[in-house]
């Protein structure tokens, strides 16, 4: 299957580019990262605490195959409905440390967008750590299960 989530990581950075185009409405794109019961749909995870807007913060927490939990978390540091999200991200129990996401949504006809994701991290090293995982993959699948969720709600 084709990936169509595209990651640009530079050799000696410590960021990533993600870019990714959707059969989706902007608006409707946008309402998958700020309604709790479409993350939790997309993501595959539970939400604990989504306050989406300046200040507010998050709490997701996910189960593996294995039964044990991971909690992941941040605070939105700008949040523009339609436009951008900022915020941090930071796993629990992991050494990756905390990153920063620059989100943008961007219309590019009535019914396709695009998002695209500036990831920075504390290191070069903390990045290619997390490259090393199956990232690539799982946010494809997660990006999937995101549009083909959201189609249902054209």
């Amino acid at each position: 299957m084709e990936r169509k989530t595209k990651i640009n990581a530079e050799d000696g950075k410590q960021d990533i580019m993600i870019t990714r185009e959707f059969d989706l409405p902007l608006e409707l794109l946008f309402k998958a990262f700020e309604e709790p019961e479409l993350v939790a749909q997309w993501m595959g995870t539970k939400v604990l605490k989504l306050e989406c807007k300046k200040h507010g913060s998050y709490q997701f927490e996910t189960t593996d195959n294995k039964g044990n939990k991971h909690g992941f978390n941040g605070v939105f540091h700008e949040f523009i409905p339609n436009t951008k999200i900022i915020r941090t991200f930071e796993m629990d129990s992991v050494p990756f440390g905390v990153q920063l996401e620059i989100t943008e949504f961007e219309k590019l006809t009535d019914d396709t967008s695009k998002l695209n994701m500036h990831v920075i991290y504390e290191s070069v090293a903390q990045r290619d750590e997390l490259l090393k995982l199956p990232f690539a993959q799982g946010l494809n699948w997660a990006h999937n299960r995101l549009e083909e969720l959201l189609k249902t709600l054209k």
